[in-house]
């Protein structure tokens, strides 16, 4: 069996290319920010948007613990958490359209479920082994 068959197994679940597109989008919503904000609010949604693929992929690429998996993606969890902060915070600064705030929000909230689902699997996995 090839060593490398399993490693990027984590690019295949749906929360993985659901959080990496909304961070692709983030990033490009970030640089429409005015100047002024590209080092404050720019930088801090562009890195937690990333952070969420980022820990679902250094969590699960490679042969980690149970719970060391869990613990990434926790990190995620809330990284998720902190994007839904900053887009609260950009609409109500009028840095982004009620609709689009809703669009992102929804999407956001999908990512939560669904790591949180697979925090609680895995979870249940170190309990019955």
């Amino acid at each position: 069996m090839n060593s490398m068959a399993g490693r990027y197994s984590y690019e295949k679940l749906e929360v993985y290319q659901r959080s990496y597109q909304l961070a692709v989008e983030i990033h490009k919503l970030s640089l429409k920010l005015p100047r002024t904000l590209q080092f404050d609010l720019a930088d801090q949604i562009r890195r937690a948007s990333r952070s969420i693929p980022s820990n679902i992929a250094e969590g699960l690429g490679r042969n980690r613990s149970r719970k060391d998996k869990i613990n990434f993606l926790i990190n995620a969890l809330g990284s998720n958490d902190e994007m839904l902060f900053n887009l609260q915070f950009m609409k109500d600064t009028q840095l982004m359209s009620g609709a689009l705030f809703q669009k992102l929000h929804e999407k956001y909230i999908i990512c939560g479920k669904q790591l949180s689902q697979l925090i609680k699997v895995l979870k249940e996995q170190s309990t019955n082994h």
